[in-house]
């Protein structure tokens, strides 16, 4: 029996020796848990601070500007926008890793999904903030929504602010639908299995009265096929989108028509780097080795690698593009990003999103999660740092050397790029504590599909 259960495909999914009712038990024994753990509190206790103090860097730039952070012209975008583009970046990653390996019909999909979803929810909403925050204005963010008004005042439609408010509020609805209608039925089994009338109640009302029932299943499936068939597509047209807030500018560097492929790559390279980070720490942490199995994680690196390759080539593309098209501008702008005062920004991008992941080639070292672990944390880092890049090393020296300027962060553009990173994990931590951070039903359909094929 051991050996057929090796041979069935779906072996490597998940563990042989797992039944319908050990999933089960399993992972909601983790939102149920009483204790939270010294590593869990200490990461929230973390995370907490760091929230704080974007909270107070919020409140303190209400009170006195955006002068707070080191803007300047012509350095009138830094921190906020790459902090923005990274965050909704990391979300498109997650939507297409659930939405699009669930269209394709992916086994493997299952075990990564839920925490996929989530990160994609909580990525998308930190990333809002900034464009909120960089309006000057923040109190009058509604002004960006047509509403009718005595003065007849409707927003411009031709500012990429107007585009990046459909785009966030367009992506952060279809994603909330896609993550919640997904745990309906977990969040019924956590009901069932409440251990207090408080915790039952909780979960009775989240489940909007889920029962198992056949026309229950059947509204379920078609309106998951419904809304991942809605996802997908949103990945490639919201950061389509975001790439022409540079696109449609006369900058050297940013007038280009390569920047939307390039900007979906990048999002999905960053987004599976995030959710390796997150699905090594959740398996290690909770000891779910039996559900997230290394053919999990070999698979996002291959997928991380893949798209990492994608990005890579854009990179040298646009490079190859300046000297081939002989502009002295672009020429210029591509000299200063290699040897000028921001040359070690470009280089820690390539070493960190074209030299790294090139580990990622041995099957060996995709087995390492210490390595793709840092692999992925370095993918990040790398991602952030090529935004910035992006910005700033095209903005501080543009046409006219009379209007060339450097831009310093200050104290408060850190806090707020640590900040988010903060409320990120906040509210994932706090996900993970009282949510199935797996999709027990999806483990469960694959139980029955292995133990079908054992007959």
């Amino acid at each position: 029996m051991a050996s057929t259960a090796r041979s069935s495909p779906l072996a490597p999914v998940i563990a042989p020796g797992e039944t319908a009712t050990s999933v089960s038990e399993t992972i909601s024994a983790i939102a149920s848990a009483r204790r939270f753990g010294l590593l869990w509190l200490a990461g929230f206790a973390v995370s907490l601070l760091l929230t704080a103090l974007l909270a107070f860097g919020v409140g303190w730039l209400l009170y006195e500007g955006v002068g707070i952070w080191g803007l300047s012209i012509p350095v009138a975008w830094a921190f906020a926008i790459a902090n923005y583009v990274w965050w909704i970046a990391i979300g498109m990653g997650g939507t297409f890793i659930s939405a699009a390996m669930y269209l394709a019909r992916q086994p493997w999909r299952t075990s990564i999904n839920r925490f996929a979803e989530t990160m994609t929810v909580m990525a998308v909403s930190v990333s809002g903030i900034f464009p909120i925050l960089h309006l000057g204005r923040p109190w009058f963010f509604y002004w960006l929504f047509p509403y009718p008004d005595v003065m007849n005042v409707w927003p411009q439609w031709r500012s990429s602010l107007e585009w990046d408010f459909w785009a966030i509020l367009a992506y952060l609805i279809v994603s909330i639908l896609y993550w919640y209608v997904g745990m309906l039925p977990d969040l019924a089994t956590l009901r069932d299995r409440a251990r207090t009338r408080t915790r039952a109640r909780f979960y009775g009302l989240l489940s909007l009265g889920w029962r198992g029932e056949a026309r229950h299943w059947r509204r379920f499936e078609s309106l998951n096929l419904l809304l991942a068939g809605l996802a997908v597509p949103l990945v490639f047209s919201v950061h389509s989108m975001v790439a022409l807030d540079f696109s449609e500018g006369l900058v050297p560097g940013w007038h280009s028509t390569i920047f939307p492929p390039f900007f979906v790559a990048g999002a999905l390279f960053s987004g599976f780097a995030m959710v390796l980070v997150l699905a090594l720490s959740i398996r290690r942490h909770f000891g779910l080795q039996a559900y997230l199995t290394d053919r999990h994680v070999s698979n996002m690196a291959k997928m991380m690698l893949a798209a990492g390759l994608v990005v890579d080539y854009s990179y040298f593309s646009e490079i190859f593009t300046a000297f081939y098209g002989m502009d002295r501008y672009e020429v210029a702008m591509t000299l200063n990003r290699m040897f000028g005062a921001y040359a070690w920004v470009f280089w820690g991008t390539i070493v960190f999103n074209v030299l790294a992941i090139q580990l990622l080639w041995s099957a060996r070292l995709r087995r390492n999660h210490t390595v793709v672990f840092l692999v992925s944390l370095g993918v990040l880092f790398g991602m952030w740092l090529e935004r910035f890049m992006l910005i700033v090393t095209s903005l501080y020296r543009d046409f006219v050397p009379s209007s060339w300027g450097m831009f310093y962060p200050t104290f408060w553009d850190i806090a707020f790029l640590a900040g988010s990173i903060g409320l990120f994990l906040v509210m994932f931590l706090v996900f993970v504590r009282l949510m199935p951070v797996l999709s027990m039903s999806e483990l469960r359909k694959l139980v029955h599909r292995r133990d079908e094929g054992r007959t």
